[in-house]
């Protein structure tokens, strides 16, 4: 039947194909063609037997050919005179069963917990890194190891050495924490996972001073955020040289930029305080003279305010990953990652 047949009307193929919104060279192709006829396909008479199929993937299978290809194992039998199929052939037997990709049992990596740590106040916890200074010549460098308090963003510990070393690592660990005066059970440190941060000195020392340890999953710079922005400071201020001598030109340098960096440098991250002022408990009183300042602005000239100003504060919590179900809260309370 026609299009101008279904319509029921007297109307030409190209008005009806318009109509229709169907191009001509269907209708006279589906026309041509008709209603298609199902045909029951015949038997392959060249198809394996079941127990055959069951032979050759018991052979691709076995200890000996579980590591290699098929065209090897095909190859490698019929040097030795058997002929179980063709290379096509073991194909589709395998992937009828899911095994073109990967037979063998390969070993599994294991799946890392994402690290969710909070602070509320300094000596709760600690983040650590080391990080690498050129030196003179090239492929020589000095090695700054550096420990900062997440919550007040205070650097507690640094040394620069010549070499990465669990023993180094280990004596700046203790000398810190016996300066901090930090009781058993209080303090999680934090790292990434290099060779000196998982090395049994600095797990033993940890574990015997009571202080819980973490790392960072493998290549994910974001669960040690605090350290890489601290480095991203140190490495982006104008004065920082291209390569340092010596590790004493290396210690002259970092001794003025950490006490700039604890006692002048204002993070937004503490609402323009400094990490001396947050880390010795300073906060309210800071906060309480910079809200006089702005009262005193404010009864001065209040038509310069479309409100009565309030001085901002630091948040009360710090969060290395935050619980992704923790449902959300006031921005005054909670903190997450604030680059320095």
């Amino acid at each position: 039947m026609t299009a101008a047949e279904q319509l029921g009307v007297d109307v030409g193929v190209k008005a009806a194909c318009e109509a229709l919104s169907v191009s001509r060279a269907t209708f006279y192709r589906r026309r041509k063609r008709g209603v298609a006829v199902e045909r029951s396909r015949p038997a392959n008479h060249r198809r394996l037997a079941d127990d055959e199929r069951q032979g050759v993937v018991a052979v691709l299978n076995s200890p000996r050919f579980e590591n290699r290809a098929p065209a090897e194992v095909y190859a490698t039998l019929l040097d030795e005179g058997r002929h179980l199929c063709s290379i096509r052939t073991m194909y589709r037997i395998l992937d009828e069963r899911g095994q073109v990709r990967e037979r063998r049992n390969q070993l599994r990596h294991p799946s890392y917990a994402r690290p969710e740590l909070m602070a509320t106040g300094p000596g709760q916890l600690w983040s650590w890194d080391i990080t690498k200074l050129k030196g003179a010549k090239k492929w020589r460098y000095h090695q700054l190891y550096v420990i900062i308090d997440v919550f007040s963003r205070y650097v507690v510990g640094w040394m620069v050495a010549d070499r990465e070393s669990d023993v180094l690592a280990e004596r700046l660990l203790a000398e810190t924490i016996g300066k901090e005066h930090i009781d058993p059970g209080g303090l999680t440190v934090h790292a990434d996972r290099g060779s000196s941060m998982r090395s049994k000195r600095v797990a033993h020392l940890l574990a015997d001073l009571g202080v819980t340890k973490t790392h960072s999953r493998p290549y994910t710079s974001n669960d040690n955020p605090y350290s890489e922005s601290h480095f991203k400071t140190l490495k982006t201020r104008p004065e920082f040289p291209d390569r340092f001598g010596c590790a004493q030109d290396a210690r002259a340098y970092c001794r003025p930029f950490f006490h700039w960096y604890n006692h002048d440098h204002r993070h937004h991250g503490l609402a323009l305080l400094t990490p001396m002022q947050v880390h010795h408990g300073l906060t309210e009183q800071v906060l309480r003279d910079r809200q006089q300042s702005l009262d005193r602005a404010y009864a001065k000239h209040p038509e310069r305010f479309p409100r009565p100003p309030v001085v901002p504060r630091p948040r009360r919590e710090v969060w290395i990953n935050p619980p992704e179900s923790k449902p959300p809260t006031d921005s005054s309370q909670t903190q997450s990652i604030d680059l320095q």
